[in-house]
């Protein structure tokens, strides 16, 4: 696959044009309706959501393994 700056402009805009192909047959729904969805889905899976709750010392694989003193 070429990279971008490797095309020219009708390349370009070829392949913007299959993108917005694909695009235009997505469904479309009104925010009204799907935000209240979305909203809904995030507070029922909060208690389980790590970035709120946190994660448990012994469970987190980021934790620092030992320290250094200088003195």
């Amino acid at each position: 696959a070429k990279m971008a700056q490797d095309m020219t402009e009708k390349e370009l805009l070829k392949m913007e044009l299959d993108q917005l192909k694909k695009e235009v047959k997505n469904e479309r729904q009104m925010v009204s309706k799907t935000g209240k969805e979305i909203k809904e889905y995030i507070e029922s899976m909060a208690g389980e959501d790590p970035l709120l709750k946190g994660v448990p010392e012994d469970k987190n694989p980021f934790k620092e393994k030992g320290g250094c003193t200088i003195s």
